[in-house]
């Protein structure tokens, strides 16, 4: 089984467009900047058939922002955060101590997406009717990398970015392979959402 996985991590990595996504990461053997496994299972095993990244990025502790940059999900222990962006959806994989969480954002129901690059790390924000999504991103990453995943997402946008199923959110978020009830984040603000600069350059923490 690990080594079909291998075999076919190898064979969707050589056909991404860049550099970014590695064999190493999407069969779950190591993180981009750390020899650690990322996750409980194989990023690779959360695709769906012939569905291939075309950009992968990861974060140490941060992990995924709903709603502002401070409030995120984070990975536990030695475990790390992947983002696969497919010619479908932002897929956020954050590990856990069991199962790792998923949050799923179709590129349909994404109506902005913007970069920040930090003194101490990355994001990629992706804006949806309901909710802002942080997607951290380590600061080891090459900003060419980063500009090229969001245009790659801005490409598939919609005009008018949909919902999805009925939700009043435009995400999925899975545990345990069962969908999770949305937040309710009518009351949300970007107050908190401030950018904190050190003699003159944004900084975004972050550690891997």
């Amino acid at each position: 089984m690990r080594e079909d996985v291998t075999k076919r991590a190898e064979t969707v990595a050589e056909m991404a467009p860049g550099d970014s996504v590695t064999a190493g990461v999407l069969a779950g053997y190591k993180s981009r900047f750390s020899e650690s496994p990322p996750l409980n299972n194989p990023p690779l095993t959360y695709l769906d058939g012939a569905e291939a990244p075309a950009y992968l990025l990861t974060n140490g502790k941060r992990g995924i922002g709903r709603g502002t940059k401070r409030k995120t999900d984070s990975p536990v222990g030695d475990r790390r955060t992947v983002i696969l962006v497919t010619g479908r959806r932002t897929l956020c994989l954050i590990g856990k101590d069991e199962d790792d969480d998923v949050i799923e954002i179709p590129h349909e129901a994404v109506a902005d997406v913007t970069t920040k690059s930090g003194f101490r790390a990355h994001r990629l924000a992706l804006r949806t009717p309901r909710k802002m999504y942080h997607c951290w991103v380590h600061r080891k990453t090459d900003k060419t990398t980063l500009n090229a995943a969001a245009e790659f997402i801005e490409t598939h946008q919609q005009d008018s970015p949909d919902a999805i199923d009925g939700d009043d959110t435009a995400n999925r978020v899975m545990y345990r392979g069962r969908p999770v009830a949305p937040q309710d984040t009518t009351h949300e603000t970007e107050d908190s959402d401030q950018t904190t600069y050190y003699r003159g350059q944004p900084i975004d923490d972050d550690s891997d």
